[in-house]
């Protein structure tokens, strides 16, 4: 799944670390979302959008059978 969290992250001035402590996570949890190699909970995919204020499909972009059709 394709998704803007770096993005996000670089922006507001956190590191890996500083975001995962705040949702509650791993900072390897959110390294491998922004690396695209894991793809969050749904509930996980909310709390990110919630800490940065944002719809969950700014963060977010879904594949179908691994492609963006």
């Amino acid at each position: 799944m394709n998704n803007e969290v770096r993005t996000y992250r670089e922006a507001a001035d956190l590191s890996q670390g500083d975001l995962a402590a705040a949702v509650g996570v791993s900072r390897q949890t959110i390294n491998a979302i922004e690396r695209e190699r894991y793809d969050p909970s749904l509930e996980l995919a909310f709390e990110l959008a919630a800490y940065f204020d944002c719809q969950i499909e700014d963060l977010f972009e879904p594949t179908l059978n691994g492609t963006n059709e």
